[in-house]
């Protein structure tokens, strides 16, 4: 199979960003997500074949060469934890050291990093859309997932692929959830992109549906997504399951097991519709506590352009968002980690963390910035303190902003190339 030009593929993106034959505009999520799902391949095309335009490919897990900044099989600074662990046991699937992994998405291509000496232990890529513009036809029947996961396994890092499909309709519109033209359509492509997955051989982490069970949440009958009807036993893999918003979480799992059981699958909650123990016990109810793993959600924007409100994306919050790194004034990241650490433990069964989509912006004293150019300070953070999130379950810290404004790599004067390399230098933290 000939894969398609790079500049194709960033017309599909384009495309399923800009159109408006669904009802309602889309959310700036979508947008930026269309967009950025690229940026994985810069703008030019790949070679023939199925190398994915490597010269080869690195076992995920794989140690790079020792002047890259990038995984390695060094020792560990604290104490390392027991197979029994969640963190540890996922780390053991994945073919992964048992420390914390850190890794980077949403619009970081694979050459920008290689061009710091950046080998991340992740690589995290949006799959958009339902439809004509969707994902499946980016490159042929679907090979986009495929050339990604192989451009990925190239650079030593495990693939990471965020399912966005539900956002097809515009911003908050979940209608189509009992429209089975659009439902056979949706649950064609999970079939696909999990087809894609196992065919691979290898481990992949899967997100599932961003902001999505917030609406479900917000919409449905008694805030029960067990009352919000939908498209879902018509699928054989799900033949068992009830029509209802709940049962696609559920199916979604299913899925996945059925056609991929290599695939890892975490649930992302959305805290602005309720308190973590309410929504532990939403997100229960539509299966994530039989999931792989738990994606917390740091923030889709750099603070600074919450604060500095001049783009779209970045307008319609109400602050403060720029977190206190000495953990005294409100926000600050005890907080973060305690509202997350709460849902764990109502959602129950014990899942490890995957931090998603992290901002990447450098911290300053002055609040605000321009576009690219945003302060925040969770890439300081997190990289100066990792034991914190080692202790907290977390297995993983993905970095990248969700906005076509947020700071990236190449914005950062270095930031996180710097603090990965050190955190790197003395071999990483333990997680538990």
């Amino acid at each position: 199979m000939k894969r398609e030009s790079g500049a194709s593929n960033v017309r599909e993106a384009r495309a399923a960003a800009e159109s408006r034959d669904k009802v309602g505009g889309f959310s700036q999520r979508y947008a930026a997500a269309a967009l950025l799902s690229l940026a994985l391949f810069g703008c030019g095309g790949e070679g023939d074949g199925t190398s994915g335009g490597s010269a080869g490919t690195q076992a995920a897990g794989s140690a790079p060469v020792a002047t890259q900044t990038g995984a390695s099989d060094g020792g560990i600074k604290r104490t390392q934890s027991t197979d029994s662990t969640p963190a540890t046991a996922i780390l053991n699937k994945m073919g992964r050291v048992p420390r914390l992994q850190v890794g980077l998405g949403s619009g970081q291509s694979t050459d920008d990093m290689k061009a710091q000496n950046i080998r991340p232990d992740i690589v995290d890529t949006y799959l958009v859309g339902v439809g004509q513009n969707a994902w499946p036809n980016w490159n042929t029947d679907g090979a986009y997932v495929t050339y990604t996961a192989q451009r990925v396994q190239a650079m030593g890092a495990t693939p990471m692929f965020t399912l966005y499909q539900m956002a097809s309709n515009g911003d908050g519109n979940i209608s189509g959830i009992n429209d089975a033209t659009f439902m056979n359509s949706y649950w064609s492509q999970v079939r696909m992109m999990y087809d894609r997955i196992n065919a691979l051989g290898t481990p992949v982490l899967v997100n599932l549906e961003p902001d999505f069970w917030g609406y479900v949440w917000s919409q449905a009958p008694n805030h029960d997504p067990a009352q919000l009807a939908a498209s879902v036993n018509n699928q054989q893999e799900c033949s068992w399951l009830p029509n209802t918003a709940a049962g696609i979480g559920m199916c979604l799992v299913s899925m996945g097991r059925w056609h991929a059981p290599k695939a890892l699958l975490g649930f992302p909650p959305s805290f602005w519709t309720g308190t973590p123990d309410v929504i532990g016990k939403e997100m229960q109810a539509v299966g994530a506590n039989q999931a792989d793993f738990i994606v917390a959600q740091a923030g889709d924007r750099d603070a600074g352009c919450l604060e500095a409100a001049a783009v779209d994306e970045c307008k319609g919050r109400t602050g403060p968002f720029y977190l206190d790194e000495n953990n005294i004034q409100t926000p600050n990241f005890h907080q973060e980690q305690n509202k997350v650490a709460a849902y764990r433990d109502a959602l129950g069964n014990g899942l490890p963390i995957l931090w998603w989509q992290t901002p990447l912006g450098v911290p300053s004293d002055t609040p605000g910035g321009t576009p690219n150019h945003y302060r925040d300070n969770h890439v300081d953070y997190m990289l100066r303190n990792p034991w914190e999130y080692g202790g907290l379950h977390t297995f993983a810290i993905v970095f990248g902003g969700g906005g076509t404004y947020s700071t990236n790599i190449n914005t950062d004067g270095g930031q996180f190339a710097r603090l990965f390399g050190q955190y790197l230098s003395y071999g990483g933290v333990g997680v538990q």
